[in-house]
């Protein structure tokens, strides 16, 4: 997966992302849901992973303040179990950082065994349940912290998140 760019997402990947969604996920959000996190949502990021001019991932995070929440990773079935969830998830990770987040929250199915531990491989820890969290079947969610985040890259620089006075 050397071939693989992980980069910002942007409005021309949103149908190929929300049938990412759609394929991933019990409860998807919609194609207008994404196309609203990049057009309305001051505090969300995303990146998407492509192949070979094709997306195949993708992650998001809410950032407010020094918090993250990262709201949701994907890949197609066929790009699992490769190592591409995990660098997709540090690539995330190190932009959240150089944005200025101390700390990652998120929430995964307590059933989710793979995303659990690979989660812990990057540091997050269990600090709760949420009960009933998952509308399709009310199925509980842990709640994962990571306050290790990588430092900051001292040349990062993006000019919708730069102070302006």
């Amino acid at each position: 997966m050397d071939d693989v760019i992980i980069r910002r997402m942007t409005l021309g990947d949103v149908p190929v992302v929300a049938a990412i969604e759609q394929a991933c996920f019990a409860a998807p959000w919609t194609l207008a849901m994404f196309e609203s996190e990049l057009t309305h949502n001051k505090v969300a990021r995303y990146l998407v992973a492509e192949r070979a001019g094709r997306v195949c991932g993708f992650a998001g995070v809410h950032i407010i303040l020094d918090e993250g929440h990262i709201t949701n990773i994907a890949l197609l079935p066929e790009y699992r179990g490769k190592g591409l969830g995990k660098r997709l998830t540090l690539a995330l990770m190190q932009y959240a950082a150089n944005l200025g987040v101390g700390y990652l929250t998120l929430e995964v199915r307590c059933s989710n065994e793979n995303a659990i531990a690979l989660y812990r491989t990057l540091q997050f820890h269990k600090v709760n349940i949420r009960k009933r969290y998952y509308e399709d079947n009310g199925e509980d969610a842990w709640l994962m912290v990571c306050d290790r985040l990588p430092p900051a890259e001292a040349d990062f620089a993006e000019p919708e998140t730069e102070y302006q006075p």
